[in-house]
């Protein structure tokens, strides 16, 4: 293994190795993030002490915490940083495009959000997307990426975030199953229906349809999946009727596969944001991903 800098770069790469530390909480995961040992980054932030004179990190053989100094010292290293990368990325942006590798966590509904990602391809073909989709908790920084897209409020406070729209529901079936079983004309009436169902598949739990006047757990169960397209697709060949968000029905709607049913009664929204770690400078790919999502993602807002 390499050390972590030559003496010139030793206050610049000690800081790097002392954030990069200071966030993961471990010198093995930091060591892999830098390509450098753990041995390394021990060693690293143990000159980075000896120079400042104080301890910076409680140390076991379980985990690394930050002293009352560190935490302190760790909020200027994070500004010096900061403002090096904008210089740094400042006088990219006069010579270069958007370009680069962009890792994005998304929910697993966000493979409906497909058509803007495609979109977003096509207007900037040097960046190279790289998608995870996932319903879990994703920690940001730990696991390397530059954005997450994921419904609900801000929680964490390392992060930055740009809301990027709100979506409501439909609650929908195929022309061909209202033609066999009749068009509901109240909410009562959907307890004499095919009704098909989404589980979230963090918690087990089904995902309540967004309507007045149904009690959770009230209506029949044809099917269940942890995820949307599968709902989708029944949905559009007759098995049943469901309840889904409105920019995942919207294109099913317009061209006539899917029919939209009982939209005076359907309530509730939810809001979609994008995070990305609040200690980096807003690069070039990641700002035009952003601005490109929040114009594009829910163009035509709820219903």
């Amino acid at each position: 293994m390499s050390t972590i800098m030559p003496t010139s770069m030793d206050s610049l790469g000690a800081l790097n190795v002392f954030v990069q530390a200071a966030e993961t909480r471990s010198f093995t995961v930091t060591g892999r993030k830098l390509g450098v040992s753990s041995s390394a980054v021990g060693k690293a932030i143990a000159r980075l002490e000896d120079r400042l004179g104080v301890r910076l990190f409680h140390r076991s053989t379980r985990a690394i915490t930050l002293t009352p100094e560190g935490q302190m010292f760790l909020e200027r290293c994070r500004r010096v940083l900061s403002e090096m990368e904008a210089a740094e990325l400042e006088l990219a942006q006069t010579r270069a495009h958007p370009a680069g590798q962009l890792r994005v966590s998304l929910p697993l509904v966000g493979m409906l959000m497909m058509p803007t990602l495609s979109a977003f391809m096509q207007a900037w073909p040097e960046i190279e997307l790289d998608l995870d989709f996932s319903d879990r908790l994703v920690d940001v920084i730990e696991e390397g990426f530059d954005a997450v897209i994921r419904s609900g409020a801000p929680t964490d406070s390392r992060l930055m975030t740009r809301r990027l729209g709100t979506t409501g529901f439909r609650i929908v079936g195929a022309p061909t199953y209202f033609e066999r079983h009749g068009t509901p004309r109240s909410a009562s009436e959907l307890a004499h229906h095919h009704c098909l169902h989404h589980r979230f598949p963090s918690t087990g739990k089904l995902e309540r349809w967004h309507i007045d006047g149904v009690e959770d757990g009230a209506l029949p169960r044809t099917a269940i999946s942890s995820a949307i397209e599968p709902l989708l697709d029944m949905a559009v060949h007759g098995r049943g009727i469901a309840c889904l968000p409105d920019f995942a029905v919207r294109a099913q709607c317009a061209d006539g596969r899917l029919v939209s049913v009982l939209d005076e009664a359907v309530t509730g929204t939810v809001e979609f944001r994008v995070y990305w770690p609040s200690n980096r400078y807003l690069s070039p790919k990641l700002r035009v991903f952003v601005d490109f999502m929040a114009e594009n993602l829910f163009a035509n807002g709820p219903r």
